[in-house]
């Protein structure tokens, strides 16, 4: 990088723009959606489709409920010819759907891309020609007139062809590419030359998409461009103003949603941004973002895994971890705070029944209306706290743990995972609380138990192992838990008292355990917990006792 980039590269000039009503607008509806992956998207893959792959996609954009897709450049290739015919032949195009195919203004490739066409029942046959001044200079070496000249033929060769496409509806879309590298007066003036030639009603508009081909400058500049040409073009009742954009300055979205502000109707876009150099727009995140808002996008991602895997398999391109809404990791909260966040405002939802307003922290939208599990949304490795941890052994394995249990377990967990140096699986958490917890049993090992009684008196008889000697004891008590207290203090074990006794069922039937949380406070003030599993609920307690007794003389050794 140079010391003073001023001296290579130079700002991009604002727009002229003083009254822009932009800024105030609101969104408050869906754009009409058209997606390029098939053509846009494909010819940026280093291994471009085949007419399957292509098939497939298509197929996965209809489901998604797109009404317009660019299927191809038919005059580019013999592969992209024979999809257009496949999908015209076979029938493969629904009847709400319109086909869009891009064709340069040539009069060659104009009329290969008509002739692939034929019998097709709606079509969007799109026309560009590039109008930027670098464009003009360097590539085409024309003038103004020139590239003007160039569009209304392109135009007139295609209307005069309409003729072979006879009981097909088509429509014109025509972009002046790099729009947004271009003079605004020179946009307008291209596309009004367009439309005279064409000569669209408001009944049958033609399709002014206005791309922002390289991104040259920040959103906002974007944005006054559109509603500078929204306001000034003559026949605006006549148009559809459309967009395009790509990604070049990472904001790709942020241009889109302004655009709309400014007046456009029509979003271009790929599915997960897939385009040339840093990609398309993603029409995924903007559909979302709007559906956050809760604006119907008209577009249905619930199920974003097959969409995913489907794109992923025919493109050979792989979706980041962070993507927006589709990402692996985008629901995931490793972090503890946002941990403990995410999993008190789930509870809280889920006692509403799912009726009041989404307000869930860090979650942004409900992952399941994309088809994402809430298993997935909290995830725990050595960044985690107490509450991711206590939020996997609950929503995989119903273990409940009390608020101090989890103060005790949680930085236990945490430093086993910190030491693994990975992410841990719900499994692997159970695993690591039955060793701490249910499988504590040193130095006691309860061997056998019963306990009977009436009127709040309970004697009971245990045999346990100690330091692998065998203990036979009684005891009496107003409980079971009680009887079983007084029994172990009556056989020489250091005396302590049951300060928190908590127990839930772990799954459902007449073969379902149940678990017992039991917190223990020994002569020195010293407090630990323990867990105790049965089928049987009152051994269950008493296993927990077991292992928090046990916890406790340990920690006093």
């Amino acid at each position: 990088m140079i010391s003073e980039p001023s001296q290579k590269y130079r700002p991009f000039p604002p727009v002229a723009l003083s009254n822009r009503q932009w800024p105030s607008r609101t969104l408050t509806h869906a754009p009409v959606w058209c997606s390029v992956d098939l053509r846009d998207g494909n010819q940026a893959l280093a291994v471009p489709m085949n007419v399957s792959q292509k098939l497939e996609l298509f197929e996965a954009l209809v489901r998604c409920g797109f009404k317009e897709i660019e299927v191809g450049f038919p005059a580019a290739s013999n592969t992209e010819f024979a999809f257009m015919r496949r999908l015209i032949e076979d029938r493969r195009i629904p009847e709400d759907v319109t086909v869009q195919v891009l064709v340069q203004a040539r009069e060659d490739l104009i009329e290969r891309t008509v002739e692939s066409l034929k019998g097709v029942r709606s079509a969007i046959i799109h026309l560009y020609n590039s109008t930027s001044p670098a464009q003009r200079r360097i590539v085409f070496g024309l003038e103004k007139p020139q590239i003007v000249e160039m569009a209304r033929r392109g135009t007139q060769w295609i209307k005069d062809r309409l003729s072979q496409l006879s009981g097909s509806e088509v429509r014109l879309e025509y972009s002046p590419e790099s729009f947004s590298a271009t003079e605004v007066e020179f946009s307008l003036e291209v596309c009004e030359a367009v439309m005279d030639v064409w000569n669209p009603t408001p009944e049958r508009k033609i399709i002014l998409n206005l791309p922002d081909t390289v991104e040259v400058a920040m959103p906002n500049v974007y944005a006054d461009q559109i509603e500078w040409f929204c306001t000034h073009l003559k026949r605006r009742d006549c148009a559809i103003i459309s967009v395009h954009t790509h990604n070049d300055r990472g904001t790709g979205t942020a241009a889109t949603e302004l655009a709309l502000l400014a007046g456009a109707e029509r979003v271009e876009g790929t599915l997960f941004g897939n385009g040339e150099r840093t990609g398309n727009l993603d029409v995924i995140t903007v559909a979302l973002n709007l559906y956050m808002h809760g604006i119907a996008p008209n577009l249905d991602f619930s199920d974003m895994h097959a969409l995913l895997e489907v794109y992923e398999r025919c493109t050979g391109m792989t979706v980041p971890a962070r993507h927006p809404y589709a990402g692996e990791l985008v629901f995931t909260a490793f972090s503890g705070s946002h941990q403990d966040a995410i999993r008190k405002g789930l509870a809280a939802w889920e006692k509403t029944g799912g009726r009041a307003v989404w307000d869930i922290p860090y979650l942004t939208i409900d992952p399941s209306d994309l088809g994402r599990k809430y298993q997935e949304v909290i995830r725990v490795n050595s960044q985690s706290g107490k509450g991711g941890v206590a939020y996997l052994l609950e929503s995989e394995f119903g273990i409940e743990l009390p608020k101090d249990m989890q103060r005790e377990f949680g930085p236990l967990a945490n430093d086993a995972v910190d030491a693994l140096g990975r992410e841990v699986t719900g499994a692997e958490l159970k695993a690591m609380f039955w060793k701490e917890y249910v499988e504590c049993l040193e130095p006691l090992q309860l061997q056998h138990f019963h306990a009977d009684g009436t009127a709040g008196v309970f004697r009971c008889r245990a045999s346990l192992i100690r330091d692998g000697v065998r203990l036979d004891v009684v005891g009496e008590g107003n409980g079971p838990i009680a009887a079983f207290v007084n029994a172990l203090a009556s056989s020489g074990v250091p005396a302590f008292e049951v300060t928190e006794y908590r127990e839930h069922s772990l799954g459902s039937g007449t073969e379902a355990s149940a678990i017992s949380y039991i917190q223990v406070r020994g002569a020195d003030g010293r407090r630990s917990w323990g867990a105790g599993v049965s089928t049987h609920i009152e051994l269950a307690s008493i296993h927990g006792v077991v292992s928090a007794v046990n916890r406790n003389l340990r920690s006093q050794r």
